[in-house]
C-alpha cells in the first residue's frame, strides 16, 4: 500500500552483508512497481550506490556530475537560537563595513593536496573526465586561502578563530567540547556574514548553521548543489563566491554589502532563519519532501 520505499542504510558503512540486504529489498521494490529512495550521507556520499535507485538523497554532490534523480540532503545540528539563544534571533545592524565571521578547521597546503588537484583540472579541463574530484581535504586549503585573503581586505572586518586541528566532533572531554560549540555559535552571532566552504565533502555543514542563526552565508562554490535548488534561488540569501574568484573575494563580498540598504540588511537576516526553518530543518525539509517526487 506504499507509495514509494526507503532504504534504511547507512552507506558510509556498508558492507557485503548489508549489500546484499539492500540488493533484495530493490529487487521486491522494482517488482512491485513502486520507487526507491536512498539517503546517503557523509564526505563520500557522491561515490555510486551498490543498488539502484530511483531517487537518491546525498550530503555531498557535485553539480557536473549529478543525475537528475540525485539531490541534496541538508546537514543537520542543533538549533543553536532555540538552544543558545532563548528562541529570539540576535539581530545585527548594519554597519559601514561588513562584518565577516569563521570558527573551524582550515590547513595550508603540502605539495601533494596540491599535486592531487592540479591532476583533477587536467583531467576535467584538458582530457574532459567528468569524474575530476579533488582530494579530500582541498577545501580546509580553499579555507586557509579565502581567509587569508580576507584578513588583508581594508574593506573587511575580520572575526576569525582557526583551528589547527577537529576540536568538536572527536573531543571526549564534554567541557572542553562545549567550551568549542560556545565559541562556535558566539561567532556566528557576532558576524554579520559567515564564511562557508567546503571540507572533506563537497558541502558545507556551517551553511546550514548560519542560516539557523540568521547570518548571511558567504558560499564558495566548488561545483556544489544546494537543497531545493530547483525550487529555491540561493543567491538572494548568501554572497555566492565562484571558486575560480576566490581572489575577488573581499570585492564581492562589500559590493554584497553595500547594495543592501540597512532595513534590507535586518530582512535578510530574518529570511535566512526563515528559509532554514521553512526548508532546511528537518521538519521544513521533510515537510517539503514531496516537492522532489512525481508522484
Amino acid at each position: 500500500e506504499a507509495d514509494i520505499a526507503i532504504v534504511p542504510v547507512n552507506w558510509a558503512l556498508w558492507n557485503s552483508e548489508l549489500e546484499h540486504k539492500a540488493r533484495q529489498l530493490a529487487e521486491n521494490v522494482k517488482l512491485a512497481g513502486k520507487p526507491l529512495i536512498s539517503f546517503f550521507g557523509g564526505a563520500c556520499s557522491h561515490l555510486k550506490l551498490p543498488i539502484e535507485s530511483d531517487f537518491v538523497f546525498r550530503h555531498s554532490l557535485y553539480r557536473s556530475l549529478r543525475k537528475n534523480t540525485d539531490f541534496t540532503l541538508p546537514h543537520w545540528s542543533e538549533d543553536f537560537v532555540e538552544n543558545y539563544l532563548d528562541n529570539k534571533i540576535n539581530i545585527r545592524q548594519k554597519r559601514l563595513k561588513p562584518v565577516v565571521g569563521f570558527c573551524g578547521y582550515a590547513v595550508k597546503q603540502n605539495p601533494k593536496t596540491h599535486l592531487k588537484f592540479l591532476w583533477s583540472r587536467v583531467k576535467k579541463n584538458v582530457l574532459n573526465s567528468k569524474a575530476s574530484i579533488p582530494p579530500y581535504n582541498w577545501g580546509h586549503v580553499l579555507r586557509l586561502r579565502a581567509l587569508d585573503i580576507l584578513g588583508k581586505d581594508p574593506n573587511i572586518i575580520t572575526n576569525f578563530l582557526i583551528r589547527e586541528r577537529l576540536v568538536f566532533f572527536n573531543q571526549p572531554d564534554f567541557n572542553l567540547k562545549q567550551k568549542h560549540r560556545l565559541e562556535f555559535v558566539h561567532n556566528l552571532i557576532d558576524s554579520d556574514y559567515i564564511f562557508c566552504c567546503r571540507g572533506s565533502g563537497n558541502n558545507s555543514f556551517r551553511f546550514y548553521e548560519a542560516l539557523c542563526c540568521g547570518r548571511i552565508p558567504v558560499l564558495v562554490d566548488t561545483d556544489c548543489v544546494l537543497p531545493y535548488d530547483f525550487d529555491i534561488d540561493w543567491k538572494k540569501y548568501c554572497v555566492w563566491i565562484k571558486e575560480n574568484e576566490l581572489h575577488l573575494i573581499g570585492d564581492k563580498i562589500a559590493e554584497f554589502h553595500d547594495n543592501l540598504s540597512s532595513q534590507e540588511f535586518v530582512d535578510l537576516q530574518y529570511e535566512c532563519r526563515r528559509i532554514w526553518k521553512e526548508r532546511v530543518s528537518p521538519e521544513g525539509f521533510f515537510s517539503n519532501f514531496h516537492r522532489h517526487l512525481p508522484i
